[in-house]
């Protein structure tokens, strides 16, 4: 891999940045495309001329017009010095030609993230995640770049699995009655009691609870389409919750971690919605950044399906396997999950630490770091899902990648760590 040509797409943003210190090490050369939008960046610059390899004429593309490069020593805060960094919007097709010129591999962070405000939001989530993937993957058809590591996240599963009386099952969205009443776990339909959460697996139906979940599986989809009529390679890594160094502050859109931190840094208690026992999985953004590399690396040979040299495929170490649930028959349609034939391949991948921990544990052990004690306010959203947490058990066994930073070092050091520069709220 060492001297390969890599574009990050979002690569100026929280999890993009540690991707490009990591790849950096591992050896690769790296340009940045990102628009330093404002609500996560705070107020942007206007993009400037400059001498890099985007500067140079594109065919088809009038001298001058779109946005530019900066130049070299004009970075945003936190980048490398090494990193050629393209100032401009991945939907911009003369910028995404102008960043692709010499590329090998395309890392595409750049999205826009998180829950949002309300359905307003609907027409940015679409143009910014869907038709900005579908702008870079033309412009990657057209120049034969054939290798993609798309960033997805875990809310394409929607409500996480769970083991009823009669097995497993995936129940629908959460009731407001219920809700309201405090009755926040999904309940059988049948006895009306609370449903046991357990881990989700790749294989899993998607099933989107809301507008920035559908737009990170539209991308999945493209992402597919593409792999089948290129030949190309798509890794997608089902982000789980993120956290770390550098997060954003002060925005809806940056998750429950930058939430709680950000709390925290005004001197305020964070404020815990439901009863605070909603599962999830932490995992740290250098862990997150190391299964990017590693897929990086996968997306340039030639994978072998498991089923290709055993009879069956599992999501989970034996000790585990219980707590995997198999694709419940009837379920939500569940592609895409594999594609893998002589026209491409397109592998997903779930990307979490391992352990289940719930939003309360996050909140409390923030604030034993010198934080107000977390507020359990029992509201609620609708769009919200009550326990997701999956098994990452296919990244480990195929690409050998492994989460080393613990729960409880990761919140030591997120609770007293730097974040990025304050946004609009």
């Amino acid at each position: 891999m060492t001297g390969e040509l890599l574009l990050v797409t979002g690569g100026a943003g929280f999890i993009g940045s540690a991707i490009v210190d990591a790849a950096l090490a591992r050896g690769y050369r790296v340009r940045v495309l990102d628009s330093l939008r404002a609500d996560v960046h705070g107020t942007a610059p206007e993009p400037e001329a400059g001498s890099g390899p985007g500067a140079k004429p594109v065919p088809g593309v009038s001298p001058g017009t779109g946005p530019t490069l900066r130049a070299r020593n004009v970075l945003p805060a936190g980048l490398d010095s090494r990193v050629d960094f393209v100032h401009g919007d991945v939907t911009d097709p003369a910028t995404v030609a102008r960043a692709l010129e010499g590329i090998d591999v395309v890392c595409h962070q750049a999205a826009k993230v998180g829950l949002g405000v309300d359905f307003a939001d609907a027409p940015d989530y679409v143009h910014s995640n869907e038709v900005g993937t579908a702008v870079l993957l033309a412009a990657m058809a057209e120049r034969g770049i054939r290798r993609l590591v798309l960033a997805s996240s875990m809310v394409v599963y929607g409500e996480g699995s769970y083991r009823g009386p009669n097995g497993f099952t995936r129940p629908g969205p959460r009731l407001a009655s219920d809700l309201d009443a405090g009755r926040f776990d999904p309940l059988d339909p049948v006895t009306g009691r609370p449903l046991e959460p357990v881990l989700v697996s790749e294989t899993d139906p998607l099933d989107p609870r809301n507008v920035y979940a559908s737009s990170k599986l539209g991308q999945e989809y493209l992402a597919t389409a593409w792999a089948r009529s290129t030949g190309g390679r798509v890794a997608a890594l089902r982000y789980h919750n993120v956290y770390g160094p550098g997060m954003p502050q002060n925005t809806p859109y940056a998750g429950v971690a930058s939430l709680f931190r950000s709390a925290i840094e005004r001197g305020e208690a964070p404020r815990v919605y439901e009863d605070g026992r909603q599962r999830r999985d932490f995992v740290h953004v250098r862990d997150v950044a190391a299964a990017n590399i590693a897929a990086l690396e996968f997306t340039a040979f030639d994978w072998v399906s498991p089923s290709a040299t055993a009879p069956v495929e599992t999501d989970a170490t034996p000790a585990t396997a219980a707590a995997v649930p198999p694709e419940p028959v009837g379920a939500a349609p569940s592609m895409p999950q594999s594609v893998h034939s002589d026209s491409g391949i397109f592998r997903p991948f779930n990307v979490g630490s391992g352990i289940v921990h719930s939003i309360g544990d996050m909140a409390t052990a923030l604030a034993a770091a010198g934080g107000l004690a977390p507020i359990v306010t029992g509201q609620y959203r609708l769009g919200d899902v009550r326990h997701i947490t999956a098994s990452s058990e296919r990244l480990r066994r195929e690409l050998g990648w492994c989460a080393q930073v613990t729960f409880d070092d990761g919140m030591r050091e997120f609770a007293t760590s730097p974040l990025r520069a304050a946004v609009r709220p």
